[in-house]
């Protein structure tokens, strides 16, 4: 079974990213419930992703971040609880 980091950065590729880049951040969180094991949630659940992919060009930031978070879906139905999204497109600061 694959990890939860490996799950989330090949669902990314769906967005042909040219930079994608994913930090668990879930250790600075244990004391969270959802790492006591309640809904049988593990402890893999705050994360950081920086993703570049052309597809972000003429799309909000509102419009990324849906189209990050509609791919991930699954993940957030078990167990993923926090995801803190940079999406840009290429050339973008």
């Amino acid at each position: 079974m694959k990890t939860r980091d490996a799950r989330i950065l090949e669902i990314m590729k769906q967005l042909n990213p040219t930079e994608l880049e994913l930090k668990n951040d879930s250790a600075k969180h244990a004391s969270h419930v959802e790492h006591l094991g309640a809904a049988g949630f593990t402890g893999d659940t705050h994360y950081k992703l920086t993703i570049v992919s052309p597809l972000f060009k003429a799309q909000s930031r509102i419009d990324r971040q849906r189209m990050v978070m509609n791919l991930l879906k699954d993940e957030f139905a078990n167990g993923l609880h926090a995801l803190e999204i940079k999406a840009k497109a290429p050339g973008e600061i």
